[in-house]
């Protein structure tokens, strides 16, 4: 038996290939859409895909399950638990609790195990060819390295309604009932590592066993006192911000994300033909330079979208395809950088790209409105906002600043004054200008506080020295 892990660092995700080396097929279990990694692998390994599934309709990233299975003909298996208010709306098998997906020798069981959504499933491997009992679990987002999938998304994103209580209820019983009940030696590999906005503390390794997360998981005291109140109260204290996109997510997912089909390679654009168009407003331009770089000058009414881990994650902030109708030109330094920003992008559905240049020379530029920290004082804002996650704001923020994380901003504008000047700031300034070229865009007057928050506490550290 073949498990590979396949990591998305970008979204934090996990995707796995199962397959069976004795007869050369596989199944591919929560799928990204740039899906040619999970053909070369299979094609390395001398294997079929002939089956697609995923443990729940994610909300964090746009499930690849159609793509492949257009690609492949690989036979698509999706929950039918969950009740009539959370059913797939796209063709493909139902599993339910027990079901089973067999290739070759291997045996790939559908546990029913609700809690951070109704219909999640976890999926029991067993290596028909090796032991008659399973040794493998994919826990998608039940079950982390030293955490749980957080049961408060369809609340915060997804426009539920205090369904965070039942789903930290059924998350209780799915441990006790079906995950405690596993042997120790059970190898669990999850759907997320640290850095995913779908737990609070998850780990950086890759996977843990039944055994460990029973003796050591923060739940393990609770489950063993059989304190659900407890657990409750744990769970659900000091949940990060949820982006507002993953509601997008959830729609697209459950309603099956549009098949992309084989993308044709990007191209590289004329600077003449890209600044007709930003002077008509039929393109939009992604400015993928580092934050202290756009400073210095960028294209006007770009958005900063810096490459490297958080691409998907930067660019489903500021760019909403359901709302957002022109077509992407990315800066990238050539076309290998480019096609690997589009494979980010596609994974937070922004399809539409219509090329990439290589350089903003010869397009109209304007240089971002900066503040030192010891200026702050002297502007007459409307507003001092705060772009972090509630959790940093609370533990230190600067006296009266706004919170209003980078991932929810461009969905709730209004809470924000339409005249005057905004003040943005996050930690270090990143995330500080992909929010702010967001707000620029649409029409706010923006100063960023160079050095953001960590610039500021300097400054006011220095400043107390002084004064002593």
């Amino acid at each position: 038996m073949l498990i590979e892990r396949i990591y998305d660092e970008d979204l934090a995700q996990a995707s796995y290939l199962i397959g069976c080396q004795a007869n050369g097929t596989a199944v591919v279990v929560d799928g990204r859409r740039d899906i040619a990694v999970y053909q070369d692998l299979a094609t390395k390994n001398g294997m079929e895909i002939i089956a697609v599934t995923e443990t729940h309709i994610h909300a964090d990233y746009l499930s690849g399950t159609r793509e492949l299975a257009a690609a492949t003909g690989a036979k698509i298996y999706v929950s039918g638990e969950g009740g009539p208010d959370w059913q797939y709306e796209f063709d493909g098998e139902r599993l339910y609790d027990g079901d089973k997906i067999v290739i070759g020798n291997i045996t790939i069981e559908a546990v029913h195990t609700p809690g951070h959504t109704p219909e999640h499933l976890s999926f029991l491997v067993t290596d028909g060819a090796f032991s008659s009992e399973p040794g493998f679990l994919l826990s998608g987002d039940f079950v982390f390295s030293g955490d749980l999938g957080r049961p408060d998304l369809l609340d915060e994103a997804a426009g539920g309604v205090d369904t965070r209580f039942e789903g930290a209820k059924q998350l209780f019983t799915s441990l006790r009932d079906k995950f405690l009940t596993l042997p120790d030696y059970v190898q669990v590999h999850p759907a997320h590592g640290a850095g995913s906005a779908c737990g609070k503390a998850l780990g950086a390794i890759p996977s843990s066993t039944v055994g460990y997360e029973r003796l050591y998981a923060w739940w393990g005291p609770y489950l063993a006192a059989n304190d659900e109140q407890g657990f409750i109260d744990e769970l659900l204290d000091g949940q990060p911000d949820a982006h507002a996109y993953f509601g997008r997510m959830k729609r697209e997912n459950r309603e099956g994300p549009a098949v992309m089909g084989q993308r044709a390679p990007l191209t590289e654009l004329s600077s003449a033909d890209v600044a007709a168009r930003l002077a008509d407003d039929q393109v939009t331009f992604i400015d993928t330079r580092s934050h202290t770089e756009v400073h210095e000058g960028t294209v006007d009414r770009s958005l900063n979208v810096p490459a490297g881990k958080s691409v998907a994650s930067y660019g489903a902030w500021v760019v909403n395809p359901e709302t957002d109708k022109n077509p992407l030109v990315l800066l990238a330094a050539d076309q290998e950088m480019a096609q690997d920003l589009w494979d980010h992008l596609v994974r937070v559905g922004i399809d539409t790209v219509d090329g990439y240049v290589t350089s903003i020379d010869g397009l109209p530029t304007s240089t971002p409105k900066l503040i030192q920290p010891g200026e702050l004082d002297d502007v007459d804002a409307a507003m001092v906002l705060d772009v972090r996650n509630r959790t940093e704001h609370t533990a230190g923020h600067i006296p009266g600043s706004h919170q209003l994380s980078g991932g929810r901003l461009m969905w709730h504008l209004d809470e924000l004054p339409r005249g005057g000047t905004i003040v943005t700031y996050c930690q270090s300034g990143v995330r500080n200008s992909v929010a702010a070229s967001g707000l620029r865009r649409a029409g706010y007057d923006v100063v960023e506080l160079d050095g953001s928050y960590a610039g500021w506490t300097s400054w006011k550290q220095q400043e107390t020295v002084s004064s002593k």
